[in-house]
């Protein structure tokens, strides 16, 4: 088995897509872009909902911690899910779920209740989030067929989240219940559409039944992982309860591990971890998406709380970036065939890093076109080339009946580095949060330690991207473990790395 793993495509595929597949691919953008929607429409509303419903700052926080922590925690499973037990039958099941949720996040009237629901949420998009991607790895050939669909499917989930921002601007000013409500008919629409576009696929074996123990641990880890980094800013990071709950998710996935090596049919076949592409991308993904979800949550602050700028003008000074990425979702395929994977990956992180440099030029009376606009046609620019990249890189190579594998795994790396990172950086601006009363520039000079921790993140994971480069573009033989059961079943195999 060979697989260009980050290498150029030998050639551009010619041939047309049917409407057919059109529309498959556009159920899958939908679910997509539903996902990264609703974790950026519900920041701007949390204020109003707090008014509407009397809810305090902490428990406003589950309302986004719920749905991060059904998301984050539950994608390994998610995953594994929908190889074994068809990926049409998952997605479509999920999307349901995320529908119904929705509306009724929308009609609650309750706290806990309306946190109840963004879990139940976040637990849908766990499994349509892994079984769209491998739907898409397992419809499309691998090369530049299935690269133009990556990039298109990848950039929708950019240009959701971008355009969330807007639509929360939006809505919120009629009523935040709109915000929870705007997903629903969108998600029953591709539910009807996908029922009759949708390809059947067929179910692995599991020859050595169900992972048991091991869906059962690698979920309590992830779950409590992802509990822990949410809860850390306000317990303390040096706090008993936080240094014992990450006590308890090393030795949960410790376990975890101790089980995958020994099942015969494991949730995660660690053997794909052997090949450094796949590490290089998960790494990467962790890296980026965590960068800017910090990055993100910095900017939203300083232009709300001490420019004064109301949501949709902050939502507006995000839009460049969105639209960049919009417009490159059918480009960026042809780029990935041309240039590799580990090239554009690395390009992406300097851009990345590039724009948040600029950014430390800010002020208390900022020139948008001078000092904002060209970080945010940077940031745009790296998702346009990175984001499709990693998505590439992780899937080329793998098997068909473990796609569904190594989207969750990807997808775990994006929640987990989201949710870790933006509790560093949270933390890092409590730190060095002025005494109150304070001047705007004290505050304006607390939030630089922050950016330079974001800058950092995303250095570290330019370095990794770097590490993938080759001064050659000659062919490598590495060892990419062949999709069994048993790991003694591997064998090398030329691929392109």
């Amino acid at each position: 088995m060979t697989s260009p793993l980050n290498s150029p495509a030998a050639a551009p595929s010619t041939a047309r897509w049917t409407p057919r597949l059109w529309g498959t691919l556009l159920v899958l953008c939908a679910a997509m872009f539903l996902d990264a929607l609703d974790v950026s429409m519900v920041g701007v509303a949390l204020p109003s909902i707090g008014a509407d419903l009397g809810l305090s700052t902490s428990t406003l926080q589950w309302i986004v911690s719920g749905y991060i922590l059904g998301y984050g925690g539950l994608l390994l499973l998610g995953g594994r899910t929908a190889d074994l037990l068809g990926r049409r039958q998952v997605f479509l099941v999920a999307l349901g779920l995320f529908a119904l949720a929705s509306l009724l996040g929308g009609l609650v009237d309750s706290g806990p209740l309306l946190i109840a629901s963004r879990f139940i949420k976040g637990l849908a998009a766990a499994f349509t989030a892994p079984a769209g991607l491998s739907i898409i790895t397992t419809t499309f050939a691998e090369g530049p067929v299935r690269n133009r669909a990556l990039s298109i499917y990848t950039t929708c989930g950019a240009t959701g989240y971008s355009m969330g921002l807007v639509f929360s601007g939006l809505l919120t000013e009629a009523s935040w219940r709109l915000t929870m409500l705007l997903p629903a008919p969108i998600a029953l629409i591709a539910l009807a559409v996908g029922l009759k576009l949708l390809p059947r696929s067929g179910r692995e074996k599991a020859e050595g039944g169900y992972d048991i123990p091991g869906a059962v641990l690698g979920t309590a880890s992830m779950l409590l992982l992802v509990f822990t980094v949410v809860q850390a800013p306000e317990a303390g990071w040096g706090s008993a309860r936080t240094i014992l709950s990450f006590v308890a998710v090393a030795v949960l996935l410790t376990a975890f591990v101790l089980v995958e090596r020994r099942s015969p049919s494991p949730l995660i076949r660690l053997g794909v971890l052997r090949s450094g592409a796949q590490v290089r991308a998960q790494l990467g993904a962790l890296t980026f998406v965590g960068s800017y979800i910090g990055f993100q949550f910095l900017v939203t602050l300083y232009m709300q709380q001490l420019l004064g700028w109301s949501a949709l003008h902050t939502a507006l000074a995000f839009l460049p970036a969105g639209a960049l990425v919009a417009l490159s979702a059918t480009k960026v395929g042809a780029v990935i065939d041309r240039f590799g994977t580990a090239r554009l990956i690395a390009v992406g992180f300097a851009l990345m890093v590039a724009g948040y440099l600029l950014f430390l030029r800010i002020d208390l009376d900022p020139l948008y076109a001078a000092v904002i606009l060209p970080t945010m046609l940077l940031v745009g620019s790296a998702f346009a080339l990175t984001f499709p990249s990693l998505n590439v890189q992780a899937t080329n190579g793998v098997d068909e009946h473990e796609q569904g594998m190594v989207s969750g795994l990807l997808n775990t790396s994006v929640q987990v580095g989201g949710a870790l990172f933006l509790a560093v950086v949270t933390a890092v601006l409590t730190a060095n949060s002025p005494k109150e009363p304070a001047s705007p520039q004290a505050v304006l000079d607390s939030y630089l330690p922050a950016l330079v921790v974001i800058t950092g993140i995303a250095v570290v994971g330019l370095l990794i991207a770097l590490t993938g480069l080759r001064t050659r573009r000659d062919q490598r033989t590495v060892v990419v473990t062949k999709s069994t059961a048993k790991e003694a079943e591997a064998e090398r195999v030329a691929v392109r790395d």
